[in-house]
């Protein structure tokens, strides 16, 4: 299958000398579900800054290595124009605007790719109700007084409100009860199975993630240390240790 998304040898740093990434090479097949693994700190949300063009923000920089989507380089290329590629980013911590609605909130997205207007909204918002029933109901609502699993829900609407053709979520079960967070797992395979779409996930929680993506990385100290298919990764003894408390919780 060919790749949506490939990285190789990406090395990157902060303040011009400290390392956060060395030598990460991975890849996202075209409607792929692919989970980047480890504890916080390892690089994991660098990782996705670096594709999505936001390291520049943050006093980061691209070292050395390449970062190619469909086939094209993009690692110079600013992030305005990655989104308008198709790359949409949902940040760690979910990111919504809190006094803005529901609707608001979607409705901005559609800059993210230059695309205005009623029509393209009205197409778009019973996609995201069909994915998130709970904001159909608080549509009209203040973003602000969601619960947070609803602000997780929105943040990843809003990003799909925009079309996008990989998607990439940060942290998607951080500080959500697990029931929650297992619901937006859920939803973000059926998500990927029902519209082919392309999707890299950060997560902390091994077990979770592995039950819904295809394929795995695992990063550690800004380093891949073990890759492999989701089954092949739970059943591995070495991950199942450190990860996964000895292979228990992944069932």
């Amino acid at each position: 299958m060919a790749a949506a998304l490939e990285l190789a040898d990406l090395s990157v740093v902060y303040g011009g000398s400290n390392e956060a990434l060395d030598g990460v090479s991975l890849s996202v097949p075209q409607g792929g579900f692919v989970a980047l693994l480890g504890t916080n700190g390892a690089g994991k949300s660098t990782t996705l800054k670096a594709i999505s063009g936001l390291l520049r923000f943050e006093n980061g920089s691209v070292r050395r290595g390449s970062i190619r989507y469909m086939g094209q380089d993009i690692g110079a290329m600013p992030s305005y124009r990655r989104a308008r590629l198709g790359i949409l980013h949902v940040r760690e911590g979910r990111c919504v605007f809190p006094t803005m609605t529901v609707e608001e909130n979607l409705e901005a997205a559609l800059f993210a790719r230059g695309r205005r207007g009623p029509a393209v909204a009205r197409r778009t918002y019973d996609e995201i109700f069909h994915y998130f029933p709970p904001l159909r109901e608080r549509r009209q609502s203040s973003a602000g007084y969601l619960s947070g699993g609803e602000q997780q829900m929105l943040a990843i609407g809003r990003a799909l409100f925009a079309q996008p053709e990989l998607l990439m979520v940060d942290e998607a079960s951080l500080g959500l009860a697990p029931k929650i967070a297992a619901e937006i797992f859920t939803i973000l395979r059926q998500i990927n199975e029902e519209r082919g779409l392309s999707i890299l996930v950060v997560e902390q929680n091994v077990a979770l993630a592995l039950r819904r993506a295809d394929y795995g990385y695992v990063l550690e100290a800004g380093r891949i240390v073990e890759e492999g298919s989701a089954e092949s990764l739970t059943n591995r003894e070495s991950l199942s240790k450190r990860y996964l408390g000895g292979g228990e919780s992944a069932h």
